[in-house]
């Protein structure tokens, strides 16, 4: 569970964040390995060196998320047990978002967990943290329902079972509204930031029709990525891998509740909506440059 939290540790845009979005998408794809010289080959493609990536590599290595290892002769990474159960479920909340009603379920999470292992603690809140719960009180957590078996795998992966009782729910009862509990609960202000900034990149250019001129994920690249009938080329893949990058922590940190729990201004369904839009659009095209690349 550990490599978990390379979801959120590798900032967006940097090398190995890119790198570990890279094998999401198409290492598994590839058999489960790709040889480094291909790796090496769709970085470039990222307008990054090969030095630069071996690094990176190398903290994915560190991070047991790849291995190496040699196929008829050639070197090259596959992707660990731990991290294919890790990606696949990235996969689900990338590509499905959650999107919670009013009638689902709740789960708390109640822990007690003494001062001698506080490290552990502090572990736990950011993992459950990370994967989108709130805060009712600093040993009472809340989520929807749908996040049990990950808060679940979370406590048995820091050995907190003993320490920590999960109670599924119906709707809260709280003293004042429940949208006011939601907001304390969750800093939603933050996560409609990372909705609102997704959306200045990906979509202000394609509603105004401005000209795209970045390869960098700014605004540019709206227009670029909207455009009818991409291409399989090095430049419609960077955008796409890019795009993905941007977006991939936001269905972790987005907990997906019902419209009456949110903001009026809630830019969450426009988000979703963009990116499903960008990924119908270019998913197929990028993933033909790969195996263009991985044949030659």
């Amino acid at each position: 569970m550990s490599a978990v939290l390379d979801d959120m540790d590798s900032r967006p845009g940097s090398t190995t964040s890119l790198l570990r979005t890279v094998i999401g998408l198409y290492l598994r794809d590839a058999g489960g390995w790709m040889s480094t010289r291909h790796i090496i080959a769709l970085m470039e493609a990222l307008g990054l060196t090969a030095a630069v990536s071996r690094t990176a590599l190398s903290r994915l290595k560190k991070k047991e998320i790849v291995l190496p290892q040699v196929r008829h002769g050639v070197p090259g990474f596959a992707v660990t047990e731990g991290a294919a159960a890790m990606l696949a479920r990235g996969d689900r909340r990338i590509f499905n978002p959650r999107l919670m009603s009013s009638a689902d379920r709740w789960c708390l999470v109640s822990f007690s967990i003494p001062e001698t292992e506080r490290e552990k603690r502090h572990q736990l809140r950011r993992r459950l943290h990370w994967i989108g719960c709130g805060t009712v009180a600093a040993g009472l957590w809340i989520c929807p329902d749908s996040l049990r078996e990950e808060v679940e795998e979370i406590l048995e992966d820091l050995k907190l079972r003993g320490m920590a009782t999960v109670f599924v729910t119906d709707t809260p009862l709280v003293g004042g509204s429940l949208r006011d509990a939601a907001s304390a609960w969750w800093d939603l202000e933050a996560v409609a930031e990372l909705h609102r900034d997704f959306i200045r990149h990906y979509g202000s250019a394609a509603d105004d029709g401005g000209p795209g001129n970045g390869s960098d994920g700014g605004p540019g690249d709206a227009h670029q990525l909207m455009g009818a009938s991409p291409e399989a080329t090095a430049e419609t893949f960077a955008r796409y891998v890019r795009c993905i990058d941007r977006w991939r922590i936001i269905p972790y940190l987005d907990p997906g509740l019902p419209a009456e729990l949110l903001p009026k201004d809630w830019p969450g369904t426009t988000g979703i909506a963009l990116f499903e839009r960008l990924g119908a659009a270019y998913s197929r095209p990028s993933a033909d440059f790969v195996r263009r690349t991985l044949e030659a």
